[in-house]
């Protein structure tokens, strides 16, 4: 189910937050938790109801071995626990693997070795890749002894719950159980709802007035990449895909974080202008935020060890983005993508430890003109593809006043939006910061409610969110 659709926001939502809040009303709150939970299974279900079986099955194992790595602390149960964790994240790396790798791992297999094993076109569920580090999560801080006993519904609430469930942001236990059990969090506070419906209708205008037409427009180009592209069109699109993707990402977080506003639960923060980044280190601080907090530390924090000369930040930089890219998709492609941008960190933070900081006024259009290059090769299915646009970049044989009057004439609705996208990224300020102007008046309401009918009026042209790929 995606949040922009009519299903959800008239029939879903009215009737999940109706439910919650009535029994919480009554003093029901297993109740209540237990109506939030069935109604996330539900939100899951309709949108991968062949998967679901999978994923409440992998859902409640990892609760159960999670709860038993828990309760087996102290130095004579280190053998179980090391096995136990390991068989867990196996199991869940597995399954991950099954379903987003299997076609790759025939393709490479029948590559080296000639073979011609049919692959299986299998489908990716929704939600797979970003629930699966929950999951991980979840079980190595319980190795570690950094979880309580959560009884199954504080659990099943962590994992399941709808806001964030598809797309991120991808929350931590700790953040997140204790609010559900905050008592305060139990009423109905109109502040709140006021908020969150606030929030929600900057994200959803974010992602059907923006998004949605850009990415239509440059997948289209993408899909039909030839060799010789002319100079302006290779460069709007691969500007247009840019500025798309993050309105896109964006705009499901400020959604996502509306949402939990109105259920009493601050989702955390995804996105923090990162257009606005003065180099690649900083970038990466500043663009999905809690997929950085969670590679950082369990994945970086892993690898690096201070003073070896092999396990240096560096090395650990270039492994966690190898993780990184490995993870957002199938392909070479996304795997090289990844190793190229942990290539500029490190380049970013060389830099800044010797104190040779690029001036803003160049860092920032330098730092967006990389993301552009290295978005190419994450949206460009092959390296061919990849090659032919970097190649239109500088095809200036094709550089004609004409071409450009023609790019203006014929798309100047995209041109525009792509414009009034960038000095959105650039001279607006977050979401996060409006929302700390908010007051619960009528002026802002009558700003939500613009959008939201607006987005409205427009739900019958929705575009699928581009991670429900990943």
């Amino acid at each position: 189910m995606i949040f922009s659709t009519y299903e959800f926001i008239l029939i879903f939502l009215p009737i999940t937050f109706c439910g919650y809040f009535l029994l919480q009303h009554f003093h029901y709150h297993n109740l209540a938790k237990i109506w939030l939970v069935l109604a996330s299974f539900y939100f899951y279900a309709a949108g991968s109801p062949d998967f679901f079986p999978f994923f409440l099955g992998s859902v409640i194992g990892n609760y159960v071995v999670g709860n038993t790595l828990g309760k087996l602390q102290g130095a004579e149960h280190r053998i179980e626990r090391g096995l136990l964790l390991t068989a867990g994240v196996l199991a869940n790396v597995g399954l991950l693997g099954y379903y987003k790798y299997t076609d790759f791992f025939i393709e490479n297999v029948n590559f080296v070795a000639g073979t011609h094993i049919p692959l299986q076109h299998i489908i990716l569920p929704i939600g797979i890749s970003f629930f699966t580090f929950q999951l991980i999560a979840f079980l190595v801080d319980s190795f570690r002894g950094e979880t309580e006993s959560y009884d199954v519904l504080d659990y099943l609430l962590f994992i399941t719950f709808f806001p964030q469930l598809i797309v991120g942001p991808i929350i931590h236990h700790a953040e997140v159980v204790p609010q559900f059990e905050n008592k305060k969090n139990h009423k109905l506070i109109f502040d709140n709802v006021a908020m969150g419906l606030f929030i929600f209708s900057i994200g959803c205008a974010k992602k059907m007035l923006i998004a949605d037409p850009l990415t239509t427009d440059a997948q289209g180009f993408f899909d039909n990449v030839t060799a010789n592209l002319p100079i302006i069109k290779s460069w709007f699109h691969s500007i247009e895909y840019t500025v798309s993707y993050y309105f896109d990402l964006s705009g499901y977080a400020d959604m996502a974080i509306g949402l939990g506003w109105m259920f009493n639960i601050r989702i955390p923060q995804n996105f923090n202008s990162p257009y606005k980044a003065k180099d690649f280190q900083e970038y990466w601080q500043r663009w999905h935020m809690t997929l950085s907090r969670f590679l950082g530390a369990y994945v970086f924090r892993n690898v690096y060890r201070k003073g070896v000369k092999y396990r240096n930040y560096y090395v650990a930089t270039m492994v966690t983005f190898f993780v990184s890219g490995f993870w957002h998709g199938a392909g070479w492609t996304f795997v090289v993508w990844g190793i190229v941008n942990g290539f500029l960190v490190c380049i970013a933070s060389w830099r800044n430890k010797r104190k040779k900081n690029t001036p803003l006024w160049l860092g920032v259009p330098l730092t967006f003109l990389l993301a552009v290059l290295t978005r190419i090769l994450f949206v460009s299915d092959t390296f061919t593809n990849a090659k032919h646009v970097l190649k239109g970049l500088v095809n200036f044989s094709t550089l004609h006043l004409s071409t450009l009057k023609a790019l203006f004439v014929d798309n100047w609705d995209m041109c525009l939006l792509t414009v009034v996208g960038l000095a959105i990224c650039w001279f607006c300020p977050t979401t996060s910061k409006i929302s700390e102007k908010f007051k619960p008046n009528w002026k802002y309401l009558l700003y939500a409610a613009a959008l939201l009918i607006i987005c409205i009026l427009n739900m019958d042209k929705v575009v699928q969110f581009l991670y429900f790929q990943f």
